[in-house]
């Protein structure tokens, strides 16, 4: 979920040209088309690589231009790395100016096999998620540009994603959260060992589902009592039912501290699970 920051919703489901989940799978035609979501905003499915590239670029001005991350220089301006080739890319679009505003990319069980792994394996040891793989969904390089983060957005991209998981029979979605690590003009690790410090007491998961950094923000080293509340988008998760799996990782080339988190679908609290169904055509 390595991301940055709510009308009735789009909740037309995912294509899956690379291999289906379940035979009889794809969308229709129809399906595929971006949706109007309110009268600003409509959501769609990447259907070509030029798509795609609109989504990269997005990412790639909050990420290294809005962040200060240290991205490959695949693409001037883009932010493209070796998952997205494998990934569906879910995108929310300024219907006045067609600019793509805000974005999720989606690794599915197939085709993460087919990659080889997810981007979180590459940030923590999963190993006690084995057993989930074939019905885990990761998300990833959520973001929404500077002039649109507001409520509506994020509550577009989310039902997209749970309709998303519910037509083709997933239960779990996991990623990586992130913390920025500059706090009063300092680059520290304070921010999120506060935000951890708060988490493992209020949202942490069960054991059987704790993951290991591969590279750990040295929490003993820092202050963990900061009167600091986490970011409004892992606040967002956790209303809907996310549990956070272990201590963050740190990612030198983003700056940032970041969080492993997992949502399944049976933990949706009912008052989002009867907003995001009420659309479903």
């Amino acid at each position: 979920m390595k991301e940055i920051p709510i009308p009735t919703l789009d909740l037309s489901p995912i294509r899956l040209p690379r291999g289906s989940l379940h035979p009889g799978s794809h969308p229709s035609q129809a399906e595929r088309l971006p949706r109007r979501v309110q009268s600003s905003i409509e959501v769609s499915w990447a259907q070509h690589q030029d798509e795609v590239r609109e989504a990269q670029r997005l990412r790639y001005s909050i990420f290294a231009d809005e962040m200060g991350a240290r991205l490959p220089k695949t693409i001037p301006g883009h932010d493209i790395d070796l998952f997205d080739d494998y990934c569906e890319h879910l995108l929310v679009r300024d219907v006045a100016s067609r600019q793509v505003i805000g974005t999720y990319r989606v690794l599915t069980p197939v085709q993460a096999q087919r990659a080889g792994s997810t981007y979180s394996d590459t940030e923590f040891d999963l190993t006690r998620l084995r057993d989930g793989r074939s019905r885990m969904v990761e998300l990833g390089r959520s973001c929404v540009h500077s002039d649109h983060r507001h409520g509506g957005v994020i509550m577009a991209l989310w039902g997209a994603l749970f309709e998303f998981m519910e037509r083709n029979r997933l239960d779990t979605m996991i990623g990586c959260a992130s913390i920025p690590m500059l706090h009063n003009g300092l680059v520290t690790g304070d921010v999120a060992a506060s935000i951890w410090h708060q988490l493992r007491q209020t949202h942490l998961a069960d054991i059987q589902f704790h993951v290991r950094p591969r590279l750990p923000l040295p929490i003993e080293e820092m202050n963990p009592h900061l009167p600091i509340e986490p970011p409004a988008l892992i606040k967002g998760y956790l209303r809907l039912g996310a549990k956070v799996l272990g201590a963050p990782a740190w990612d030198p080339d983003f700056n940032t501290a970041d969080l492993p988190m997992m949502m399944r679908t049976a933990d949706l609290p009912v008052r989002y699970k009867r907003h995001f169904t009420a659309s479903v055509p």
